[in-house]
């Protein structure tokens, strides 16, 4: 008897683990994903280490919407096409479009990663960077000044990145310094965006949005691998409404450490911060 009580027991714990990760996975799947910032392409706007959760109301539910599962320890590799490729990869449900100016998690259009970035162009839009200004529809953008952003030059977050700076190479522990500007888009957002130094990505050719697709560029304009470089090239070039996972409106908490869990590193000013 105590045998079969003991097992009883294992059993009903499976059970309930089982039941808690099929809940887990269909809240996660229907209402929101936890992303955590991995790179510095979106400051100040997003810093290195925030954690947030991303609403995939939004938007509606594509193919995306699904989850990736990726544990290559154990041999498991499930694409969220495995898992929800009978929605089919050229349309959404309950769809919303994307509005210019919102932060959006997307899958890449090639390998499927998921990229952060903010939303500049809708479709149909010509977009061009001229000397490291904007330009929607051959109008230039608003921008006035704001500042400088510094951060400590140290290894940031698990990948243990270092800042780019603007006032050249800085040491362990030194200021990194780069030029702020508050950045308007038709529509009225408003949001910050960074300047480095003058690079090739601060003058592009003109792109056409094709239909059904958006232009996506990170704040930190000179650090963002985005819509300005083809996927081909190691971009991510248009990115197809399908692809669109959800909207970031606030950060719950960030880290500065290597880990999430190192509470100590946690930054007292970003909890429940709201995003612009």
């Amino acid at each position: 008897m105590a045998k079969d009580k003991e097992t009883g027991g294992i059993l009903e714990t499976i059970k309930t683990v089982v039941y808690a990760l099929l809940i887990a996975g269909i809240f996660r799947t229907l209402f929101f994903q936890p992303f955590w910032i991995p790179s510095g392409s979106m400051k100040d706007t997003l810093l290195i280490g925030d954690f947030l959760f991303v609403n995939k109301m939004s938007y509606g539910y594509s193919y995306a919407s699904c989850p990736s599962i990726r544990l290559p320890q154990i041999g498991i590799d499930i694409d969220a096409t495995d898992l929800c490729g009978w929605m089919g990869e050229d349309g959404r449900l309950f769809g919303s479009d994307p509005r210019r100016g919102d932060i959006a998690v997307f899958r890449h259009p090639v390998h499927g990663t998921d990229f952060i970035k903010r939303v500049i162009g809708l479709p149909g839009d010509r977009i061009q960077v001229r000397e490291g200004l904007l330009y929607i529809n051959d109008d230039p953008v608003q921008v006035e000044p704001a500042g400088i952003f510094a951060e400590t030059a140290e290894p940031q977050g698990p990948q243990r990145l270092r800042p780019r700076c603007a006032n050249g190479p800085v040491g362990t522990g030194g200021v990194c310094e780069k030029e702020r500007f508050t950045e308007t888009l038709p529509g009225g957002v408003s949001h910050n965006i960074l300047n480095i130094a003058m690079q090739g990505s601060d003058n592009t050719r003109v792109y056409t949005v094709p239909a059904g697709h958006y232009f996506m560029m990170g704040d930190n304009r000179d650090n963002s691998s985005d819509s300005r470089v083809p996927n081909a090239a190691g971009g991510v070039g248009f990115v197809p409404v399908e692809n669109f996972i959800g909207k970031a409106r606030r950060v719950v908490f960030s880290s500065a450490g290597s880990s999430m869990l190192y509470f100590w590193t946690w930054r007292a000013d970003r909890f429940f911060h709201k995003l612009q």
